[in-house]
């Protein structure tokens, strides 16, 4: 399975999706006002992925900043998590940004995948 990776611009995150090297990664802002069209090959990706997963699947996720469009699309990506045995989410976030840490709990709230929470 081919690797997935997306560079951060500025309005987007970067994308690190690698089955040989264990590495789920999505870090940076998304601030577009229609995510649906970045996050596609994501959730296809994440699809594929899902009939023949690793052991075990940690995404890391790391946002700066990202809107309401875009948790829309983290949720539909958490789903696909659901659905993949082995699956955790680590949510890291600045030590004082209360907001993202609470953004990540409100997630954690409607999916069954385990969250971790990681201050940095």
């Amino acid at each position: 399975m081919h690797p997935l990776i997306i560079s951060a611009a500025e309005l987007t995150p970067a994308i690190h999706l690698n089955k040989e090297k264990g590495t789920f990664l999505i870090e940076g802002k998304s601030l577009v006002d229609d995510p649906t069209p970045f996050f596609k090959p994501v959730i296809q990706w994440l699809q594929e992925y899902g009939k023949d997963p690793n052991p075990s699947t940690v995404l890391t996720i790391k946002f700066e900043y990202y809107n309401t469009a875009t948790s829309r699309e983290l949720l539909d990506l958490f789903k696909i998590l659901e659905t993949i045995p082995g699956s955790k989410i680590v949510w890291q976030f600045l030590e004082d940004d209360e907001d993202m840490e609470e953004s990540g709990q409100e997630l954690a709230e409607l999916v069954s995948v385990p969250f971790e929470f990681q201050p940095y």
